[in-house]
C-alpha cells in the first residue's frame, strides 16, 4: 500500500515543566488553545501532515516532560529526532536560565547535526515578561541556533513561522541526504524507510 506522504520528520519539544510545550503542540496540531494544559507525564506525541514545496511532510512531534523524574525516559527520544525545539517561558527567568542545561543534553544524547531552535513562549504576557526578547536573541546567537518568540494562546508565529520555517530546514536535510545516497553516500531518511516509533 503506497504511503500518503513523501517524508517523515520527527521533532522533539524540550524545556522546563510549565513553559507551554503541550499548548504549542496542541495549537499546531489542533489549531486550538486551552489554558488547562496539564503537565506531560513522560512523553506524548501528535501527528500532522503538511504540504511544503510540493511535498507531503508527515510530522511526528514528541512532547517531553520537563520534570526531573522523567529525564531518563525522555532522553531516549533525542537520538532519532531530526529537529529539537528548546522552549522557555518568557515570564519565567529560571526556565530561560535552564536552556543551557537542555542544550547540553542535546549535545550528549542527540544525533550530530540535529536541527535546533530556541522558542520563547507566552509572549502575549507582556505585563509579566521577565526575559526580554533581546536576551533570547543573544542566547540563540551564542548557541548557534535560530530564535523565535511566540504565543500559543494568540497563535502568533506558531503555525506560519516557528514550525513551518523550521521544517524547511529539516526537509532540506532530508533532500541532501537523499542526493548523497544517489551518489553512494549516506542512507536517505525517507518516509518509506523510517517506521513510526
Amino acid at each position: 500500500m503506497p504511503l500518503d506522504y513523501d517524508f517523515l520528520i520527527k521533532l522533539l519539544l524540550i524545556g522546563d515543566s510549565g513553559v507551554g510545550k503541550s499548548c504549542l503542540l496542541f495549537r499546531f496540531c489542533v489549531d486550538a488553545w486551552t489554558p488547562s494544559c496539564t503537565a506531560t507525564i513522560g512523553v506524548d506525541f501528535k501527528i500532522r501532515t503538511i504540504e511544503l514545496d510540493g511535498k507531503r511532510i508527515k510530522l511526528q512531534i514528541w512532547d517531553t516532560s520537563g520534570l526531573e523524574r522523567f529525564r531518563t525516559i525522555t532522553t531516549g527520544y533525542y537520538r532519532s529526532a531530526m529537529g529539537i525545539l528548546l522552549v522557555y517561558d518568557v515570564t519565567d527567568d529560571r526556565s530561560f536560565d535552564n536552556i543551557r542545561t537542555w542544550h547540553a543534553s542535546i549535545k550528549h544524547y542527540a544525533s550530530e547535526g540535529v536541527n535546533k531552535i530556541l522558542i520563547g513562549n507566552k509572549s502575549d504576557w507582556t505585563d509579566k515578561c521577565a526575559v526580554p526578547e533581546g536576551f533570547g536573541h543573544d542566547l540563540a546567537r551564542k548557541l548557534g541556533i535560530k530564535f523565535l518568540e511566540t504565543s500559543a494562546k494568540l497563535n502568533e508565529v506558531t503555525d506560519i513561522v516557528a514550525y513551518v520555517a523550521y521544517h524547511k530546514d529539516c526537509k532540506a536535510r532530508l533532500i541532501d541526504e537523499s542526493q548523497a545516497d544517489v551518489s553512494g553516500g549516506a542512507t536517505p531518511v525517507r518516509a518509506n524507510q523510517h517506521p513510526v516509533q
